[in-house]
């Protein structure tokens, strides 16, 4: 296992430098004793997404070691970290090969092979997706990422809690949308050193680090969710697990009409367009009759909420409301 330390943060802090797009945060319109909710505008990154951060690190760190293959590199990937790999690949002058399960969104798709990518459809779940690119890193010598379950690419993800600490200082939690669980880690590994709470937010049939945390160790989760494209993990990476288990972190679940209508309401009031994913950490400060769900902050609490991806396709949004 490896947790992710600050060190490690502060290390792909330096490596991404100058690299990545810094975060824009929006501040919140509520009174001095409504919840402060800010939003971190991380879906404005390259790629469209987070994941940019951790596979510019990741491909920088194995560069600088010289473990860079001939044969590039191959990742499994619901969509966004195979987008991520296969630009910071071609940044590079690698090829990035990426296996994602065959119920992809098409707008994923096509955006790999704009970035040049060689694409392999596997399965019907990122498991199976996983297994084949697993098979195809040791018949090609490929270097294999992994979309969350590495510490450069976790380490790469906790930059963007640096930025939104320098940007909000006085901030007391961080609210993250939870697939595998390498964004997390990084994010709390980052919010632990600054004294700030750290949130994990899942779907509630889709939850891999909740179903960890509640067994006392890792297992394997059903996957089922309007979200599961990018949430779709079956099973958490042990450095997630160990990172929410710190004092300053909690675990929440949120069901899927909770994320639709976090979505809705991010197009509606803020013209925000996102994935279901990224919307499924806004659903854990919605109202809710059901005390058990999201997440629930003190009058005045200052909350950044991570939007973490935009590759979604938004006709559903734009929709008359007389057909919703």
């Amino acid at each position: 296992m490896h947790e992710i330390s600050y060190g490690d943060v502060k290390a792909a802090t330096d490596r991404v430098a100058g690299q990545v797009r810094p975060v824009t945060v929006v501040p919140p319109t509520g009174g001095p004793q409504d919840p402060q909710v800010w939003f971190a505008l991380e879906y404005m990154q390259y790629t469209g997404s987070f994941k940019a951060r951790g596979a510019q690190n990741f491909i920088a760190a194995h560069r600088d070691a010289g473990t860079l293959p001939a044969a590039g590199v191959c990742i499994a990937s619901g969509g966004n970290a195979g987008l991520a790999c296969a630009w910071a690949a071609r940044r590079q002058g690698l090829t990035a090969t990426v296996f994602l399960p065959q119920n992809a969104p098409a707008l994923k798709v096509a955006r790999l092979r704009e970035y040049g990518a060689q694409v392999r459809l596997a399965g019907t779940q990122y498991a199976e997706a996983l297994e084949a690119c697993e098979q195809f890193a040791a018949e090609s010598g490929a270097l294999a990422a992994h979309a969350y379950a590495d510490p450069y690419v976790s380490a790469g993800a906790g930059t963007l809690m640096e930025e939104i600490h320098a940007l909000i200082p006085d901030l007391d939690t961080v609210v993250v949308s939870v697939g595998g669980g390498g964004l997390f880690a990084g994010v709390a590994a980052s919010a632990r050193q600054h004294g700030v709470r750290a949130v994990a937010v899942e779907p509630e049939n889709c939850r891999s680090l909740n179903a960890a945390l509640e067994a006392g160790e890792l297992v394997d989760a059903r996957v089922d969710s309007v979200a599961a494209d990018a949430l779709g993990a079956r099973r958490a990476w042990q450095g997630a697990l160990a990172a929410v288990r710190q004092d300053n972190a909690r675990s929440v679940l949120v069901g899927d009409e909770q994320i639709i209508a976090a979505r809705r309401s991010l197009w509606d009031e803020r013209r925000i367009v996102v994935e279901h994913a990224a919307a499924t950490a806004l659903a854990a400060l919605l109202p809710t009759d059901d005390p058990s769900r999201g997440y629930r902050p003190a009058p005045g609490e200052k909350i950044a909420v991570v939007l973490c991806g935009a590759n979604t396709d938004p006709t559903d949004l734009l929709a008359p409301a007389a057909a919703r």
